[in-house]
């Protein structure tokens, strides 16, 4: 995946929205923090002032942690690597299994793996295919003929790709007789 920068303007409307979404949080913050009525409370040394606000990101930098979490989770169970994750966060395969160890179950990884089925004197791999969300195949008939699912198609479980490979092997298959 190659690595996208915000543009000037994007990131002057992240900026906005942010400074946004703090004020309430801070505003709410301070006056628990306070007691002070919402009229008075931002009326105070401005140390103690910019300090509210700095508590008031360190909740967003955690929830953003969180989203974050969850969205590299996401990915994983769709079948993105740890390098890939990585890429796209601008750090290595290892940094990205350290920020986020849970992304990829490691047991449902394992059921991706590929795997080969062999009928009527051909074969076909079958393949997770992750940007399609699904199993796809390849293979060659007994009879030379390669072939693979059509298209963009893919399945939702490795048994019914295997078994559209299974009917394209049987259909090239070499007549023993």
């Amino acid at each position: 995946m190659t690595q996208i920068e915000a543009t000037e303007a994007e990131l002057a409307a992240l900026d906005k929205s942010l400074l946004d979404a703090l004020t309430p949080l801070a505003s709410a913050l301070r006056a628990r923090a306070t007691g002070l009525p919402e009229d008075r409370m931002w009326e105070a040394d401005p140390v103690e002032v910019t300090l509210s606000i700095l508590a008031a990101w360190k909740v967003v930098d955690a929830e953003v942690e969180r989203l974050t979490a969850g969205a590299a989770r996401t990915a994983g169970s769709y079948g993105a690597s740890y390098e890939q994750m990585g890429a796209a966060w601008g750090i290595t395969r290892q940094g990205a299994r350290k920020k986020w160890p849970d992304a990829i179950n490691r047991s449902a990884a394992a059921g991706l793996e590929p795997s080969a089925v062999e009928l009527f004197g051909g074969s076909a791999e079958l393949f997770w295919a992750p940007t399609l969300g699904g199993w796809r195949w390849t293979g060659r008939g007994a009879d030379g003929t390669h072939g693979e699912a059509d298209g963009s198609v893919s399945f939702g479980t490795k048994e019914t790709a295997a078994a559209y490979a299974g009917i394209f092997l049987r259909e090239h298959a070499v007549d023993q007789g």
